[in-house]
């Protein structure tokens, strides 16, 4: 399985998750309702999203960088594996895959929201002919 190879993909999928979610009439609304900014750091390649679930806001590149009310690092790899429900979050910050910074009970709220995303995440994957990105 190859990886993301540019900052730009990262956008695109990652935040393109996002973006998705946000308008759709199901799940944008429980976003909102967490209330919370959820910044993601991700390494391999370094990059930055961030998304302000009340304002329904994506921010990418230098934007990205402000506060959030919670934190997940991790490699692009892990993320990607993530949001095809490959990755179990206590078991990867148990293995230190992943790390929380800010407040881990606004993480716990979103968690079972985001499950409703992973296919959605494999679709986007598949629209764009990635299958190089898809986990078996």
């Amino acid at each position: 399985m190859a990886g993301f190879a540019t900052v730009d993909e990262v956008n695109t999928y990652i935040g393109g998750i996002f973006e998705r979610a946000l308008q759709d009439e199901n799940i944008g609304p429980k976003l909102a309702a967490t209330g919370m900014v959820l910044r993601m750091n991700f390494t391999d390649p370094d990059s930055a999203v961030t998304v302000d679930l009340v304002a329904k806001k994506v921010l990418t590149g230098a934007e990205a960088l402000v506060d959030a009310d919670a934190e997940l690092s991790m490699s692009c790899d892990t993320a990607n594996r993530y949001w095809q429900g490959k990755v179990s979050l206590p078991l990867a910050l148990a293995k230190g895959k992943l790390k929380i910074g800010g407040s881990a009970a606004q993480l716990l709220k979103l968690a079972p929201i985001t499950k409703d995303l992973y296919p959605v995440y494999v679709d986007m994957l598949t629209a764009d002919n990635r299958t190089d990105l898809i986990v078996s």
